[in-house]
């Protein structure tokens, strides 16, 4: 015989109910959520490119664009949004909706340098991105006129050192990764040279081919056809070691004056802050596995690039990347 019920256990039965009923309605009601995260990705992907076609960011976004096309099953369509050095891009991938459609190719100077030179325009943070890994990385490399006579690093140093603010040098645009390059050698060289941005590379190599411009400082792949042509003379490239795709270009390290300069052009895959977890996987291992592409490896390799590492650090390199460049705007008092 059931012992009778009282008001207690009645009242407590009641409690188990509804408390039943709502843990019921909120496993339901995130059930779409994992559904679609489960399903990812059902749709095309946008990848956003912050530069227009053509350079290295964009070259860098259809190489594994299409690999990644291969391993995730989906159409990937790469979408240039060129302005602002790659903030506009960027921006625009950090507006986004955290679903895993709309993913970023950044390179170090709208992920990391951008908003270091213009603080009171860039209103994205580190904070509004997933980082979902590092693709590759390719050295800048200073380069002469024709003009000017000079063969080598050495001749260089010789030229500029002994008549102060008579050149000048060239960049992609204030605040880029070359900019600081170019300043960096400045300021362990002890040299005096005018910058002059440009607006992208076509205008820049118009000027150094056309003898309005002595020096210029390039992303590797993207100066590789002006120097494999011989327009113009390849004097040090920016990492400590040689490149692989120029190895008689000397590195700048390997001049007494510059050992100290280590700076290179990178390209990391993002997507917007708050990406759920199953997305973030998928994605980190279709990237792991397209960087292990002989046709990727082949492509990025013959432009300039090395592949970067599996498993880095993402949060710790980006840190270590925005404190490095933080000193060169300091001390170059670069501003936008």
């Amino acid at each position: 015989m059931r012992p009778p019920c009282t008001p207690r256990s009645v009242s407590s039965l009641r409690r188990f109910g509804l408390l039943s009923l709502l843990t019921g309605i909120a496993g339901l009601a995130a059930m779409p959520a994992f559904a679609q995260a489960d399903a990812y990705p059902s749709k095309p992907i946008t990848l956003v490119v912050g530069y227009p076609p053509g350079g290295s960011t964009d070259l860098t976004g259809r190489v594994l664009g299409a690999e990644l096309a291969k391993k995730l099953g989906v159409a990937v369509v790469i979408e240039n949004v060129g302005g602002a050095g790659g903030a506009i891009g960027a921006q625009k991938v950090a507006n986004a909706a955290p679903d895993g459609y709309t993913l970023l190719v950044g390179a170090n100077n709208e992920i990391a340098i951008k908003r270091l030179v213009s603080p009171a325009t860039v209103k994205y943070e580190a904070k509004d991105f997933t980082p979902l890994g590092l693709i590759a990385s390719q050295p800048m490399v200073l380069v002469a006129s024709p003009k000017t006579g000079v063969k080598n690093l050495a001749e260089f140093m010789k030229l500029t050192k002994a008549n102060p603010g008579k050149y000048s040098y060239g960049s992609s645009g204030v605040g880029t990764a070359l900019h600081l390059a170019g300043e960096m050698v400045k300021d362990q060289g002890g040299l005096f040279m005018t910058h002059i941005p440009y607006r992208g590379v076509a205008p820049l190599t118009n000027d150094l081919l056309g003898n309005n411009l002595e020096f210029a400082v390039y992303v590797l792949s993207s100066g590789l056809p002006q120097i494999k042509a011989g327009k113009v003379v390849a004097l040090g490239t920016t990492e400590r070691k040689r490149a692989a795709a120029t190895p008689d270009v000397p590195a700048l390290s390997e001049h007494p004056a510059l050992k100290n300069i280590d700076i290179a052009s990178w390209f990391a895959l993002m997507g917007p802050a708050k990406l759920p977890e199953p997305v973030v996987a998928k994605l980190k291992k279709a990237l792991a596995e397209s960087l292990q592409s002989p046709e990727l490896r082949k492509k990025l390799e013959d432009s300039g690039s090395a592949i970067a590492p599996l498993n880095v650090d993402m949060p710790k390199f980006l840190a270590d990347e925005t404190a490095k460049y933080k000193k060169i705007v300091e001390f170059a008092s670069i501003q936008e």
